[in-house]
């Protein structure tokens, strides 16, 4: 008998929707700012004899300043690495801490100062790793994703500053080992060199894709992000936490900005049947424009 023919190749895909991780399909970022403080609280961080705590407001102000979490601890420390024009925080502390139940030497040099960095960089994970199988989907996020997985041409993927060892947990918690199979392209902020606002999280995408960065469509929920995506010349849709929906979204140039997908928005919303970018995102879903 004849071996059954393999099934015909699917053809390439037309157009992309690319989902940011961390307070895109998952709301993440105060499971953030809890490993992070218990990282410091593990070392004994200290600066002035005064711990090391990042409050709410002031990690929020960092999640829209400085992408992923090693640039983050090196501007607080250091003040630098934000991106030109930036605002600045009265809690920036801009001197390298003393890790109290390390030694407590406080590091002389910025080499020594990206150590302690990488250091806390390893425990937080853990921390954050524990935390986040607690996590669950921002809503709606998953039925838009489900419904692009399903639409022929539309090529689906995750694009996170996240280091793989903290992304992979929420990604199993959050959105599924047999969802994950399904997606065409998935990227951790350990697979670039340059984090986000720096385009090249999204250039990489697209380039594995084989697509312009025209066909592509991202979801994300902050500046920063909202930045990497229109430097890679990407359409943009922002759906905002309450802690940042204070910000200008659409003077940053987003193309479309919501709370959530919870009115349950479809890849129809975004693409058109025949697999292109439509000239208005989301209409009559979206937030309207100042």
């Amino acid at each position: 008998s004849t071996p059954p023919s393999p099934p015909p190749p699917s053809p390439p895909p037309s157009a992309a929707l690319l989902f940011d991780c961390d307070g895109v399909l998952v709301e993440t970022e105060e499971l953030h700012r809890v490993a992070y403080n218990m990282a410091f609280e593990e070392f004994g961080l200290q600066i002035a004899g005064a711990p090391v705590v990042w409050s709410k407001e002031y990690y929020s102000f960092l999640a829209n300043t400085v992408g992923g979490g090693k640039p983050k601890m090196r501007y607080h420390f250091t003040g630098l690495g934000a991106p030109q024009g930036a605002r600045t925080h009265q809690d920036t502390a801009k001197v390298w801490p003393a890790p109290t139940a390390r030694g407590g030497a406080v590091p002389a040099d910025e080499a020594a100062g990206m150590a302690l960095v990488d250091e806390l960089q390893d425990f937080k994970t853990e921390c954050y790793k524990q935390l986040v199988t607690k996590a669950g989907p921002r809503p709606g996020v998953l039925a838009l994703m489900d419904s692009a997985i399903a639409a022929p041409g539309i090529a689906v993927g995750i694009c996170s500053a996240s280091t793989r060892g903290g992304f992979e947990k929420v990604v199993d918690a959050v959105v599924g080992q047999e969802r994950l199979a399904k997606l065409d392209v998935v990227i951790a902020g350990d697979d670039v060199s340059r984090k986000k606002p720096h385009p090249e999280i999204y250039n990489v995408a697209a380039q594995r894709l084989g697509l312009s960065s025209a066909d592509c469509v991202v979801v994300e929920d902050s500046i920063v992000g909202l930045r990497a995506a229109k430097a890679a010349n990407m359409r943009c849709v922002i759906t905002y936490t309450p802690e940042t929906q204070a910000e200008d979204f659409y003077a940053e140039g987003a193309d479309a900005k919501l709370l959530d997908f919870s009115s349950g928005v479809e890849v129809g919303a975004l693409f058109s049947p025949e697999g292109a970018v439509l000239p208005e995102l989301l209409p009559g879903v979206r937030d309207p424009r100042p």
